[in-house]
């Protein structure tokens, strides 16, 4: 059995800047966010149920979804939240488990922001939170995102606390500056323990 990162951390604290350090040392990152947009793409079962269960205004005249009008709704509507969590995490789980199985990787890296909130902690070896203060969280999506401050902060809202994500945390990268040498030096410490980890896994 594939021995297995789980990568987590709130919006904002830098997740996919480092999964591209790990992906350059040679590690098959598998990311949740990712795989969701596959499953939405036109034409897809997921999308389809999308549209029936929470409302054709969400597709546009393309076919595709859209993504603003379904993120506006799901994070003032806790009800439609649930319910589409409900149509994509079984899809996603499932695909993150038959992908990271084949793997030939000495260990995969799984990409879960809702990591704690779906349960994952019981299916991974061990948990990576990337982490940095509410403050700066808030900055980077606004830039990165542009999107109003309120709505940043109930996104924040919907996901696990930052204490609870520390409290499950066997590793730590502290992200609050970006600082590459220094993440890419962490990045190459925690890859060297994964890979001895991963060995003795296998024995």
């Amino acid at each position: 059995m594939t021995y297995k990162v789980g990568l987590t951390g709130g919006i904002g604290c830098g997740k996919s800047t480092i999964a591209r350090l790990f992906s350059n040392q040679g590690i098959e990152v598998i990311d949740s966010d990712k795989i969701a947009r596959e499953l939405v793409l036109p034409g897809q079962p997921a999308l389809e149920e999308i549209a029936e269960t929470l409302g054709t205004h969400l597709i546009t005249p393309d076919g595709e979804l859209d993504r603003k009008a379904l993120r506006h709704l799901v994070f003032h509507h806790s009800q439609a939240r649930h319910k589409l969590e409900k149509i994509l995490h079984p899809r996603i789980r499932s695909l993150m488990r038959s992908r990271s199985n084949a793997t030939e990787a000495p260990y995969c890296l799984l990409v879960i922001p809702l990591l704690i909130e779906s349960g994952w902690q019981n299916e991974i070896n061990r948990i990576l939170v990337i982490d940095c203060t509410t403050e700066t969280q808030i900055r980077r999506v606004i830039e990165r995102d542009g999107i109003p401050e309120d709505e940043v902060r109930a996104i924040i809202a919907t996901q696990a606390s930052r204490e609870a994500r520390l409290a499950l945390a066997d590793e730590i990268i502290l992200n609050e500056d970006y600082d590459k040498a220094s993440l890419e030096a962490q990045v190459a410490r925690l890859d060297a323990l994964y890979r001895q980890q991963a060995q003795r896994h296998d024995v």
